[in-house]
């Protein structure tokens, strides 16, 4: 009998070590395919988290009243799949672009899109719903920039086409990543890049297929700070 009794107690503690095997593996299973997992968890070889392709938005807005006084001090801090940096917003300089920028944020209109063109040593380019160069909040703004401006490094702008007057804006910006980008004064001005300007020039280093990124890179988050 006290035979039969240590083969049962064998036969249990076997039993135990087969499932602690079983549930070893199936963490390491889990932590392995977290490799492929686009979720957001896990970094590709640039040291940027690997993101799904952003998918379109259909946005028609109005333009917002101004509620963006001139002077005051606003900071958009842009949360993306490759780090965050902060833009110090030009209120004083272009009070009724900020005002739209601002309003776009809030609206959480950024949220979710990619930055669609990258030139290296020239800018990066984001904001659009359509995520193809063409897309906009269904309203645009016009702000004439300053004549003495210069789009050097860290400059934030808005987009527009050649054929839209000088300082027309709709959703589309861009940051200058080279010493100086060249352009002339056309460009409405947003502000300057005051913070993590070392994840704008990374992810103006990253690989692109002509001027698109080869792997998505997205604005997660962009939200307004005051004071």
């Amino acid at each position: 009998m006290e035979e039969q009794g240590t083969d049962r107690r064998l036969i249990v503690l076997g039993v135990f070590a087969v499932v602690a095997i079983a549930i070893v593996a199936v963490i390491l299973i889990a932590q392995n395919s977290g490799g492929s997992d686009k979720s957001g968890g896990s970094e590709n070889a640039y040291g940027c988290k690997e993101v799904e392709k952003p998918g379109t938005k259909q946005i028609t807005l109005q333009a917002p009243p101004q509620t963006v006084k001139k002077g005051e001090k606003l900071t958009a801090v842009v949360e993306t799949s490759c780090g965050t940096f902060e833009i110090e917003l030009a209120t004083d300089e272009a009070p009724k672009t900020v005002n739209s920028f601002v309003y776009l944020a809030e609206q959480g209109i950024y949220d979710g899109l990619g930055f669609h063109r990258i030139v290296p040593e020239f800018v990066i380019q984001g904001g659009d719903p359509q995520g193809s160069g063409s897309g906009g909040p269904g309203y645009s703004v016009v702000e004439k920039p300053p004549a003495n401006l210069a789009y050097t490094k860290g400059v934030v702008a808005m987009a527009k086409t050649g054929a839209e007057p000088p300082g027309t804006s709709g959703s589309q910006f861009f940051v200058v990543t080279g010493a100086d980008a060249g352009l002339p004064p056309e460009y409405a001005l947003v502000g300057r890049v005051s913070k993590g300007i070392d994840v704008v020039e990374k992810i103006g280093k990253l690989p692109t297929i002509g001027e698109e990124p080869e792997e998505p890179v997205v604005m997660e988050k962009v939200t307004i700070e005051k004071g």
